[in-house]
């Protein structure tokens, strides 16, 4: 998250004129980018594969890796993004770009998952004949390439965004692995059930991080309040932490995305305190204590102008 000392030097676009993390050289940035192409092209190859071949469980791996490459693509583009400032038709910037994707994504797996799901009981209840040889192989393949991506973003695991996309390719990693055990099965024993057996389970995985991604995407998109902010725990602190701050009111928190939270409020004060050291008091209160670090404040020495009688 962003550092005290910045807690009055950023645009009104939301974006920091310094500190920026993509600036720093370990910030991931070129893993993410290496790892996403890596992801991202062969994820064609195995939904194809799966296809010739037959066999469902990689068709649900290659759904499952589709689903991680759009973060890792979304991470990367983030932090490539947030060097673009904000312009007269996007006055915020173009971060809601990636929260947008995210949403698009997130109803499209969410078809998937149920197409998965309702050829899988099929095949439950009548076997296909599969070709078993080329999956085993491509599965392998897929498996080595989720350990290259993975090492790549391990090296820069002091990011917290490239963490949260390593914990992506580490789930890839587990569905190349049932791929690779449904194509076995096959082969060895002849045993048709397993390769919808599993297609189930990556389906299930698949599908949760689906409903995630979608439910997330939308509460930022209607404009809810982040996550971990409670805007009675705001006005209760500001109230106490501010001396002469006599209201706060009208407070309303919405975000960007899901890692820049924006806030506007009502401030009431008395009329003797200085209104300058009262909001630099309160700008510092939300960035230290709830990470806000864009806000508008709106101070009152009178009664609230907006409040209707």
């Amino acid at each position: 998250m962003t550092h005290p000392h910045h807690d009055h030097d950023h645009d009104h676009d939301g974006n920091h004129r310094g500190g920026h993390s993509h600036h720093h050289p370990h910030d991931g940035t070129r893993s993410l980018g290496f790892a996403f192409l890596l992801i991202a092209g062969f994820t064609g190859v195995e939904f194809i594969g799966g296809l010739i071949a037959n066999l469902l469980t990689l068709i649900a791996d290659a759904g499952h890796m589709l689903l991680d490459a759009t973060a890792l693509g979304l991470a990367w583009y983030a932090a490539r993004l947030a060097q673009r400032r904000g312009d007269s038709t996007m006055s915020y910037g173009y971060h809601r770009f990636q929260v947008l994707a995210a949403f698009v994504n997130g109803l499209t797996l969410i078809v998937l998952v149920v197409w998965i799901l309702i050829e899988a009981v099929g095949r439950l209840g009548a076997p296909e004949k599969m070709v078993p040889l080329p999956a085993l192989v491509i599965a392998s393949i897929g498996l080595v390439v989720n350990i290259i991506a993975w090492r790549l973003l391990h090296q820069s695991r002091d990011n917290m965004n490239v963490r949260a996309a390593a914990m992506h390719v580490l789930g890839d990693m587990l569905g190349s692995a049932a791929a690779i055990i449904a194509a076995a099965t096959v082969w060895f024993t002849g045993w048709p059930y397993a390769d919808p057996l599993l297609a189930v389970v990556i389906a299930i995985v698949l599908g949760r991080g689906s409903w995630q991604v979608l439910r997330d995407s939308a509460h930022i998109l209607l404009e809810g309040v982040p996550s971990g902010v409670d805007v009675r725990e705001i006005r209760a602190a500001l109230m106490a932490g501010v001396p002469g701050v006599l209201e706060v009111h009208h407070i309303h928190a919405w975000s960007l995305t899901a890692e820049k939270p924006l806030v506007t409020l009502h401030a009431n004060i008395d009329e003797h305190i200085d209104v300058a050291g009262a909001t630099s008091s309160m700008k510092k209160i939300l960035l230290e204590r709830f990470g806000i670090d864009h806000s508008t404040i709106q101070i009152e020495p009178g009664p609230c102008p907006d409040q209707h009688p």
